[in-house]
């Protein structure tokens, strides 16, 4: 057993974890719905990049490859200086949603290199031009760009024309819990000589300026390039610098400049920046303490040279030696080279490693703290006037509840520095790979009485907690319990898995479905309108708001979430049902409550209009307006091959372990063959006299795949398109009262603000969606085996097992990252430069046409799947 995987099994004791310290930190504090105190809810205007430097945040931190402890009281992270900008860089750059002209964009070229689970090794990657930060022009030329053109990126500036820029490689490596080291090395790519300001800056979280009671850490220089760190609840750490440095002491709190036009005394949060840029040496204090601090270094680098600069932050008040720094850090990097081997020792292909343990590395970096006490939020602080009365009526105010304050997996640290429901049910599966406990607790955590609303919603995210997402939180405990049993099967043969896991999750869950059925089933009649459902842009209406026509949608998505939540919730009833036959009651209710959703997506009225169309092949949203009448919404969206996910094989040697859930699942189809006949094929047992659960009896399945791998409508060359291409020239049209609604096949970012700002599902591949539809697939293969053929592509005359279209789909998403044959990654513009070319970016999603990544940029949150389906099956 690997050192690495040691420390992740290692017991809980007395002491602190091996994640005490983590890459928790934010990459924007700023701009977010936390630190928005408005009255109009203005978010990204409230606090702005501008003005991040000079106030001290309420309820997080930001910063350039930053670490902090686990409850975000001290962090430490890299500040630069090129020398040239107006400001020192102490965090990210990037466009507001109002700005960009595909919505908020970080326009910043930075890289998760490496990381260990229990964070003993971090590896992150910025780029820093040497010449001024072209930020005025990246603000004026996006703003003059509409959403038909493309992004103007930090790249098409020419900043870093003849490689005129940095390489700053941030590395951390644990010498113990509680010891830290940190290399800072600073590669210069340019053709001559060039000078660069380094100031790796410690600083508490302010908790201390709120009005609430508590002690007032202090960080004082000690001597010796030491800086002596003093918190009452996290205990006493001592900074350590190798080389001597000019030490910068300030406060962590807000320059009243910001609000008035008079100098106060002080030595805020901004005196380092006003410091170095402005030589105003009386911003800083002189009796060198203060609540943050900066080790400031004029580094010379000369041409295609580096320098390496190395510090150390350990809970001791002695000074260590830095001559065990460097056989530490190595037997760190050895150990995280050594715990990836043996993850990937079936991965033979060296670039396909490279872009798992990128995608792992992302995940790991893209763990923060996240603080938000929604109470506090909405009354305000005892030392500050309270927020505006509007807010008790605003955002988020049906929240009272809820009080976060944990590590969580983050979408992206820039764009989306929140927590997101469903998109965090699908982080769990590639963290399952390397740390099965910790995607264990994001599950539960997500499910927690301060998170779970008391009518039984899921939080959606900060911006609006009451939307609705997919329910795709029972399927992920699912799958995260097979990874970890079959981890721990490796060891112990006949383990039956976390059972206590699967029980607790199960009981948050089913209240969460009873929320499901009790408020997004408008007739009760078992078909839904979930509301939003994650989906931006995707049909005819915005799902979140009233329907122009009047009345309500029937979603073919929203339906089959929820039969495919049926299904999951029975799986994790029979399973807990071996060893506690009360569980097969349970099973049974969510047995025959998928049966009536399969019967109600059949026939939704008295006109006989089902979502599926038998003619098509293809399940549709149906519109029920006011006077009655059902119209089938005849979009060809991804929101019709949603119904394949709601299926389920059971072995014969389960059902012989559940009697009592067989004996009554035999009765009640026997009792109601109508509903029976809706089951896959359920009297005629498949390979290994295997049943099968689904929405799709064979022949529907073989219609529904012909449009899904057929290349003029799905089917792209990087996977399953969101939207039909044949709407690129003939766009579907809707008409009501004299208007007509367009959806038009857009394969990358869309051309329209509305029904959800710059994400798109109008076309381009999304690695979520995409992943449910290879899993999909092999279980209908695991019940039909090689004998059911598919033409795949469709129109190619080829005939496939669904394994082959389920293999041949993962291989076109592998493609979006690996080289081609001509060297090129389709996902990101190549250079052949191996300076950038081996450090890889993973979007929000992909055109559909070109696999070019679009969207978010670093985020490693459900596109770090491509990492799980990297990982060869055994």
């Amino acid at each position: 057993m690997t050192p690495e995987r040691c420390r992740l099994l290692e017991p809980a004791k007395e002491g602190p974890s091996w994640k005490l310290w983590g890459p928790y930190l934010s990459e924007r504090e700023w701009g977010n719905v936390r630190e928005d105190y408005s009255v109009d809810g203005d978010a990204w205007n409230y606090i702005t990049h501008d003005s991040a430097r000079s106030r001290a945040y309420r309820w997080g931190e930001d910063g350039i490859a930053g670490i902090s402890d686990d409850q975000q009281r001290l962090c430490l992270a890299i500040a630069l200086w090129n020398g040239r900008d107006p400001f020192l860089k102490e965090r990210l750059f990037g466009l507001t949603n109002p700005q960009g002209n595909h919505g908020e964009d970080v326009k910043e070229l930075y890289y998760y290199v490496d990381a260990t689970p229990t964070n003993s090794w971090l590896k992150m990657l910025y780029k820093y031009p040497q010449c001024a930060f072209p930020y005025d022009r990246l603000l004026e030329e996006n703003q003059r760009r509409t959403r038909l053109d493309p992004e103007f990126e930090i790249l098409d500036t020419g900043a870093f024309e003849d490689n005129r820029y940095f390489d700053v490689l941030v590395e951390y490596a644990k010498a113990s819990q509680t010891d830290i080291l940190m290399s800072v090395t600073i590669q210069n790519r340019g053709p001559e000589q060039a000078t660069l300001h380094v100031l790796p800056q410690l600083w508490f979280r302010n908790t201390w300026s709120w009005g609430y009671p508590g002690e007032k850490p202090t960080l004082t220089l000690a001597g010796n390039n030491a800086v002596y760190v003093q918190h009452k609840d996290l205990g006493e750490y001592v900074f350590h610098a190798e080389e001597p440095a000019d030490f910068l002491f300030c406060e962590n709190e807000s320059n009243p400049r910001l609000w008035s036009d008079k100098v106060a005394s002080g030595h805020f949060k901004d005196a380092i920046h006003e410091y170095v840029v402005h030589a105003d040496t009386s911003a800083v204090n002189p009796a060198h303490t203060g609540t943050k601090m900066a080790a400031h270094y004029q580094v010379d680098v000369p041409a295609g040279g580096e320098r390496r600069l190395r510090f150390r932050l350990a809970a001791s008040s002695a000074t260590p030696s830095f001559d065990d720094f460097d056989e530490s850090f190595n037997a760190r990097r050895s150990e995280a080279d050594e715990f990836y081997g043996e993850l990937q020792k079936d991965l033979r292909d060296p670039d396909s490693r490279n872009v798992q343990r990128q995608a792992f590395a992302g995940m790991i970096w893209n763990k923060q703290f996240y603080y938000y006490d929604v109470p506090q939020w909405l009354n305000g602080d005892p030392a500050y006037p309270p927020p505006p009365e509007q807010r008790k009526h605003g955002r988020n105010h049906e929240w009272v509840h809820l009080n976060n304050a944990d590590i969580v997996s983050m979408p992206d640290k820039w764009e989306y520095p929140w927590y997101a429901a469903w998109d965090l049910a699908f982080h769990t599966l590639p963290f399952a790979l390397i740390d099965a406990e910790f995607a264990k607790e994001q599950l539960i955590l997500i499910t927690r009485e301060w998170y779970m609303h008391p009518n039984g919603q899921l939080p959606a995210y900060e911006w609006q907690l009451n939307d609705v997402n997919p329910p795709v939180q029972a399927w992920a405990t699912w799958r995260v319990f097979q990874i970890d049993r079959k981890q721990r099967r490796r060891t112990a043969p006949k383990d039956p898995g976390d059972l206590a896991f699967l029980e607790r999750m199960l009981h948050k869950l089913i209240i969460n479905f009873t929320w499901w059925v009790n408020r997004k089933d408008a007739t009760g009649r078992n078909i839904f309108q979930g509301g939003f459902l994650g989906l931006d842009n995707i049909g005819v209406f915005e799902r979140s708001a009233p329907l122009p026509t009047g009345g309500y949608l029937n979603q073919a998505d929203g339906t089959s979430w929820m039969a495919m939540y049926c299904l999951n919730l029975m799986r994790i009833a029979l399973e807990l049902a071996q060893h506690n036959h009360v569980y097969e009651d349970m099973a049974t209710k969510f047995f025959e409550h998928f049966l009536y959703i399969a019967q109600a997506m059949t026939n939704i009225g008295e006109q006989g209009i089902g979502l599926w169309d038998d003619t098509d092949g293809f399940f549709y949203d149906a519109l029920n307006l006011p006077d009655g009448r059902i119209i089938s919404l005849r979009a060809r969206s991804i929101v019709g091959l949603i119904p394949l996910f709601a299926v389920e094989t059971l072995e014969p040697e389960l059902l012989s372990k559940v009697p009592g859930f067989a004996g009554r699942m035999e009765w009640f189809l026997n009792y109601r063959p109508d509903l029976a006949k809706l089951v896959s094929r359920w009297h005629e047992p498949g390979i290994g006299d295997r049943r099968l659960l689904s929405l799709l009896r064979g022949s529907r399945m073989k219609k529904l795949l012909r449009r899904m791998l057929d290349p003029a409508e799905f089917l792209s060359d990087y996977g399953v398109r969101g939207l039909s291409k044949r709407y690129k020239d003939n766009p579907y049209v809707f008409t009501w009262d004299g208007a007509s609604i367009n959806v038009a096949y857009e394969p990358a970012e869309s051309s329209s603000g509305s029904f959800g700002g710059n994400s798109n599902w109008r076309g381009p591949v999304w690695m979520p969606l995409n992943y449910l539809i290879v899993e999909s697939l092999q279980k209908f293969h695991h019940y039909y085996g090689d004998d059911f053929r598919i033409e795949c592509p469709t129109g190619s005359g080829k005939y496939v097992s669904i394994q082959d279209v389920a293999c041949e789909l993962t291989r076109r998403l592998s493609c979006l990252f690996l080289r081609d044959d001509g060297g090129q990654r389709p996902c990101m513009k190549t250079s052949h430069d191996p300076h950038f070319d081996d450090h890889l970016l993973f979007y929000e999603y992909f055109d559909g046409d070109t696999g070019r990544g679009a969207g978010a940029s670093h985020q490693t949150g459900w596109t770090g799947l491509i990492a799980k389906l990297l990982q060869p099956r055994s």
